[in-house]
């Protein structure tokens, strides 16, 4: 007879663990799905965060500049740049610096422009 209850006693304790188990499990995958989305979505907010930072000095320090752009405001807008590891805004950029006319540095300025307002889209 106390074998019995003994038995009957760890089947509902193994029972309970079971059930407790196939609950945490139930709802452990879906946390870790949106964990995952939520660092995604963290990692783009502060890339879009950076390149709003950038097109903000950009647009300060070169577009409304009264005078012609120091060799330390070029290297933070090169480091910059740099710090975003995008190669289409790189590319944009090394367009830019490396324009031989007025014109072919407006034309530079546009696609750089339109590369960043991309970049801050997606």
């Amino acid at each position: 007879m106390m074998v019995n209850k003994q038995r009957i006693f760890i089947i509902i304790i193994i029972g309970a663990l079971i059930i407790g188990n196939v609950f945490f499990a139930l709802n452990y995958f879906p946390m870790v799905k949106e964990l995952n989305e939520l660092k995604a979505t963290q990692v783009k907010t502060e890339s879009n965060e950076k390149v709003i930072n950038f097109a903000e000095m950009f647009i300060k320090k070169v577009l409304e500049a009264d005078k012609e752009v120091d060799f330390e405001t070029r290297l933070s807008l090169e480091n910059a740049v740099r710090e975003l590891k995008d190669e289409e805004i790189m590319a944009g950029w090394q367009s830019f610096i490396s324009s031989k006319t007025e014109a072919d540095a407006q034309n530079s300025v546009k696609k750089l422009l339109e590369i960043l307002i991309t970049k801050i889209q997606k």
